[in-house]
């Protein structure tokens, strides 16, 4: 036989003169009901106690009901007046006595009558009510009965349950609820067990104390049953989306990059035109972009910059391309957004320290001004990467590419060539997720001369960018990107740590 708790030792020794209502075996053992709730339901899978559960229907008394205790029901205190009256009294004297609400005059005269305690009749004109006989009526009783005790439905007389289904017509005056009553037994396993258990001096712990007064030699230390069930504990953690950006920036850091960061709100010229993306470009349209309304940036860089950046995207400057041919508008440049991606933080970076070597990174929240769907959110992250060196080139760009994926846990990967504004040659990487199947992930490409030459980067950049909730989709098997940030509880508690 398994070991028996302290608890289920001392509920079986108060079951052996009899079972009983949970309630009052609890009080025989001298516990709260909580810890005979636990007894009960771990002697019930060890087959010692029979439980039977009985749904009743439990009366409560409500406001206007312990109103009606206290002062008496409405013909109550008509019937009072009437006496003090010599028994009989004109119907506006009556009302006038009543002291209360018309509607609850009315009730009174009602049930009065209905009921046989009065009668009216008219008398030149006048409406004259009658105390016709005084007796205690069922419903004071029964009211009193259920201010007093617990009552229940089950419990009353036929005259009893007449009266109160009166009662329950009257607005805030009682209530009716399930109420589960449960009554234990012993089987005869649960007989056998209860007759042979000893009192013995049980301890969960032993305590310095007891070991060093021997006094642990008077005890017995509880046995703990190693098979037993335990409660599902939900310990805190991080939301899977903090998760996998943390393990991204892991990954970014163990191939020896740094992190950068930069604000959310960007003046366009950092988030388009730096880029070589002309100012007529569909993607800086409204419906694309989050625009911050009558702002714009005063100084959005230095007056050189600012020419090299205007003068290539008129006609190419110095960088050996044609530009875009079209009249630059520096106030469309000084338009504040938010950043439809990091890369705007990423080309200032450049901008300001010129590197001819580097290997940086950022995981950070954009903006895209998308209608919310399955697979599209209007604010979500971006993974981005670059890396700048005199030889550095498109195959070691697929190389450390592949490497990151497969920090990450993704080992297949695939590359084809496709078309950027602001890279040549440029290539889409395409992953395998284990049950997911085939899926496109980064963008990625070297910055063309138009993007780095104007500030006065000389070496060639290898970027990167791509989504970071398509991965966490794809690994977590989402079908709708929404559930992400849904704050669905029991979801959250299952989503394991590791991806």
């Amino acid at each position: 036989m398994k070991p028996l708790h302290g608890l289920e030792r001392k509920l079986l020794l108060s079951l052996k003169d009899g079972g009983g209502l949970l309630e009052d075996i609890a009080s025989r053992a001298n516990m709260n009901i909580d810890q005979a709730r636990r007894a009960v339901e771990w002697l019930k899978s060890k087959g010692m106690i029979n439980i039977d559960e009985k749904v009743h229907n439990k009366i409560e008394i409500l406001e206007e009901g312990k109103k009606a205790v206290e002062k008496g029901l409405p013909e109550r205190r008509l019937l009072e007046i009437l006496k003090r009256l010599n028994g009989e009294a004109k119907l506006d004297e009556l009302s006038k006595a009543f002291g209360s609400t018309s509607q609850e005059f009315s009730a009174a005269l009602g049930h009065a009558k209905s009921k046989g305690l009065i009668s009216t009749l008219s008398i030149e004109g006048k409406v004259i009510v009658r105390l016709k006989y005084d007796q205690e009526l069922i419903e004071e009783s029964l009211l009193r009965k259920i201010n007093e005790k617990v009552l229940f439905f089950e419990e009353l007389s036929e005259e009893e349950k007449k009266a109160l289904n009166g009662l329950m017509k009257r607005p805030n005056y009682l209530t009716i609820k399930p109420f589960k009553i449960i009554n234990i037994s012993l089987t005869e396993l649960g007989k056998k067990t209860a007759e042979a258990i000893k009192e013995v001096k049980e301890i969960d712990f032993l305590t310095s104390d007891l070991i060093i007064s021997g006094k642990w030699r008077e005890h017995k230390l509880r046995p703990l049953d190693l098979e037993a069930k335990t409660p599902t504990i939900y310990p805190g953690k991080k939301h899977p989306v903090q998760h996998f950006i943390d393990e991204v920036r892991e990954a970014f850091v163990a191939l020896g990059f740094e992190e950068i960061l930069g604000p959310i709100i960007q003046p366009a010229f950092w988030n388009f035109d730096a880029l070589f993306v002309p100012q007529d470009h569909p993607a800086r349209e409204m419906q694309d972009t989050f625009y911050v309304s009558k702002l714009k940036e005063i100084k959005i860089a230095n007056s050189n910059l600012i020419e090299k950046v205007s003068r290539t995207h008129i006609n190419g400057w110095n960088t050996g391309s044609k530009g875009w041919g079209y009249n630059w508008v520096l106030d469309e440049a000084k338009k504040l957004v938010l950043r439809t991606h990091t890369t705007a933080v990423t080309v200032k970076y450049l901008a300001d320290h010129k590197v001819s070597e580097a290997k940086v990174f950022s995981v950070d929240k954009v903006f895209r001004n998308e209608k919310l769907d399955p697979k599209h959110l209007a604010e979500l992250h971006q993974i981005e990467g670059i890396m700048v060196g005199k030889k550095v080139n498109l195959r070691d760009l697929m190389g450390i590419l592949s490497e990151f994926y497969k920090i990450l846990g993704l080992r297949k990967v695939k590359f084809w060539p496709t078309y950027f504004p602001y890279t040549e040659p440029s290539l889409q990487s395409i992953v395998y997720v284990e049950g997911f199947g085939w899926m496109e992930l980064c963008g990625m490409g070297i910055f063309r001369p138009e993007v780095t030459l104007p500030l006065g980067v000389k070496n060639p950049v290898l970027a990167w960018g791509g989504g970071l909730e398509r991965i966490i989709m794809a690994k977590l098997k989402l079908d709708d990107i929404r559930e992400l940030y849904e704050n669905n509880l029991g979801w959250l508690r299952k989503v394991p740590l590791c991806l």
